[in-house]
Order: C-alpha cells, then sequence, then structure tokens
C-alpha cells in the first residue's frame, strides 16, 4: 500500500519515490511487481499500461490516427506524430544540462545525458547486463529469447528490432528518404546520412578515451579502443581462436568452411576475403582503378557521354578511407566496400 507524504500523495513501497497522483503511481508501481493487466484482442499479448496496449493493437488493425500538420504523413502514436513534425519546424527544445546539446525529443535528450553520468537503469532480466536507452534493452533480451517480432511485409523475413526492419523493407522498395544536406546524395539509412556528411564537414565525434584519437564512425572508434584493452570480443565458431574485428573474425571462419563469396566478371578467380597478396596484384590493381565503373552522364550540346573513372592517387585514397568514390557513401569495412562497388557493377 502506498504511503501518503505531505506534498506528494504516493510514495512507492519499493524504491521510495513519490507521485502526485494515484494513477502514476501504480502504473510505476508495476515497474516493480510485473503486473500486466492489459491485454491485445488480437493477439492475447500483455502489457503494463492501457495507452502501450491500444498503441499495439493499431499493428493489427492498421489504424493511423495522428496526422502531420504538414505533410499529412500519419502515425500510430501522437507521441511520433509530434516528433516528427519537429523536424518541419527544426524546433529542438531539450538542452542537455551538461554540454548544453539540443534536442527535438525528451527521451534522446535524456538518453544523451547517461552518456555523462554513466547510469544505465535498464537492466536484462536474463544475464543483468545493463543498458542506457529501453529499447536497447528489449533488444538485448531478444538475443536470450530469440524473438523476431517484426516481419517485411514484402518477404516475410523476420527482426528483433522494428528498426531493423523498416531498413530491410527499403531493399525491396529502393526508398532513400535521409539526403545529405551538403550534397543531396541520398541514403536508405539515417547513419549512413550522417556518417556521409562527416566526409563533408571533417566531423570526428568519437574519441578514443585511451589516447583521444578522433574518429567518424563509433564503429571505428571502438575497434581502435581494442588495441589498447586487448580485448577480442569475436570468436571463431569452429576454433574458438578470437578477434577485436567481426569482419576479421568472419574471414578466418571461411578458412575452416572454405567459403569464398568474393568473385570478379572480369577474373574468374574466387578469394574467401578482399583480395591482397603477391599472388592476388592484379586485383588489388581492380579495386583501386575500378575502371569499369561509370560515373553519372555528363551532356555536352546534343552528346551524352559517360566519364570513365582512371586509376589516381585520390580514387586510391577513398578506397583506404572506406568511402565510396561513386556515391560518396561511408562502410564500415573494405569487404563491406567491396560488396558495395560490386553493387555498382551490377547496375551498370
Amino acid at each position: 500500500m502506498a504511503t501518503k507524504t505531505r506534498g506528494k500523495a504516493h510514495e512507492c513501497k519499493h524504491c521510495g519515490k513519490l507521485f502526485d497522483k494515484l494513477s502514476a503511481y501504480k502504473k510505476h508501481e508495476r515497474t516493480h511487481t510485473g503486473e500486466k493487466p492489459y491485454t491485445c484482442k488480437h493477439c492475447k499479448k500483455c502489457f503494463s499500461q492501457l495507452g502501450n496496449c491500444k498503441q499495439h493493437e493499431r499493428t493489427h488493425t492498421g489504424e493511423k490516427p495522428y496526422t502531420c500538420k504538414h505533410c499529412k504523413k500519419c502515425f500510430r502514436q501522437l507521441a511520433n506524430c509530434k516528433k516528427h513534425e519537429l523536424t518541419h519546424t527544426g524546433e529542438k527544445p531539450y538542452t542537455c544540462q551538461y554540454c548544453k546539446k539540443c534536442f527535438s525529443d525528451l527521451g534522446n535528450c535524456k538518453q544523451h545525458e547517461r552518456t555523462h553520468t554513466g547510469e544505465k537503469p535498464y537492466t536484462c532480466q536474463y544475464c543483468k547486463k545493463c543498458f542506457r536507452c529501453s529499447s536497447h534493452c528489449k533488444r538485448h533480451e531478444r538475443t536470450h529469447t530469440e524473438e523476431k517480432p517484426y516481419s517485411c511485409k514484402h518477404c516475410k523475413k523476420s527482426f528483433r528490432c522494428s528498426s531493423h526492419c523498416k531498413q530491410h523493407e527499403r531493399t525491396h522498395t529502393g526508398e532513400k528518404p535521409y539526403s545529405c544536406q551538403y550534397c543531396k546524395t541520398c541514403f536508405s539509412r539515417s547513419s549512413h546520412c550522417k556518417q556521409h556528411e562527416r566526409t563533408h564537414t571533417g566531423e570526428k565525434p568519437y574519441s578514443c578515451q585511451y589516447c583521444k584519437k578522433c574518429f567518424s564512425q563509433l564503429a571505428h572508434c571502438r575497434q581502435h579502443e581494442r588495441t589498447h584493452t586487448g580485448e577480442k570480443p569475436y570468436s571463431c565458431k569452429h576454433c574458438k581462436k578470437s578477434f577485436r574485428c567481426s569482419s576479421h573474425c568472419k574471414h578466418h571462419e571461411r578458412t575452416h568452411t572454405g567459403e569464398k563469396p568474393y568473385s570478379y566478371k572480369h577474373r574468374k578467380k574466387c578469394f574467401c576475403s578482399s583480395p591482397k597478396g603477391k599472388g592476388n596484384e592484379q586485383h588489388v590493381q581492380y579495386l583501386n582503378q575500378r575502371r569499369h565503373l561509370q560515373q553519372p552522364t555528363t551532356t555536352q550540346g546534343s552528346k551524352t557521354s559517360r566519364v570513365l573513372v582512371s586509376s589516381t592517387e585520390e580514387n586510391s585514397s577513398q578506397v583506404e578511407s572506406l568511402t565510396c568514390w561513386i556515391c560518396q557513401e561511408e562502410l564500415s569495412s573494405k569487404e563491406c566496400l567491396i560488396q558495395h562497388y560490386d553493387n555498382h557493377m551490377r547496375q551498370n
């Protein structure tokens, strides 16, 4: 039973938190008890809050009752609609109390502040790993349960995370909703767009906590930090050898399986990793040149011509920086860059 205190009507008996309203107190208490009194009438999934239950039911009915007043896009949740409207106005009403960075969403602001405080209030119920963000915790818990509640509406492939499902669906639709503010190149993922924009600004927001070296991508920063800590989180499933980098682990595993996923139209030889070494010098030259790839057409008078790209120091440096010199998309590894170039080839 809640105890009444001066100024605040209800005190949680589990953690001592105070509430003005009984409804807010009861909602909070369920985070301790795990009680879920509201059930979806379509799939019998249970919820601790009525609002969350109604939002979930709309995933079955397809109902989107909230409409953006600027572009008429519809949403299942009022909060998501309001958040979207701020992308039109550019308003960022929430400010970090530590570094004054501004945010359009209160939840994102609070999540960011935890990078300063180190607070991780959400705990996995299976392994007790802690997280700053509730959604990250839930996504992690699905690695234990193997639940994949989000399905592609085109091919029925399932995903643990809603955003991963949406990203996948764009491989079917070809939609690229994120545009670079500097050159208008379009991307299917927001993170890829932001990474690309840093090739214009030179921004490197991620710093190594050991030597202060800066990086444009968080993944590259974490991979670098492992050279200091010696951490090798990726293990070969065949021999248990450990690696700092996921791509290095996958490359090693192919020495067990014999898989050779890389092949080229102009060289009938296959490789288990990106071309390297003395025996593959022609393939290394092929990677640097990509002379068969074409840049966008240029029109002179009545003639339309395509400009072939030759092997230059500039192109070579872009390959080394993991940035595609055709579309300026930045990739996470050399293996991904090679596959990305091959996709360009198939389109030409």
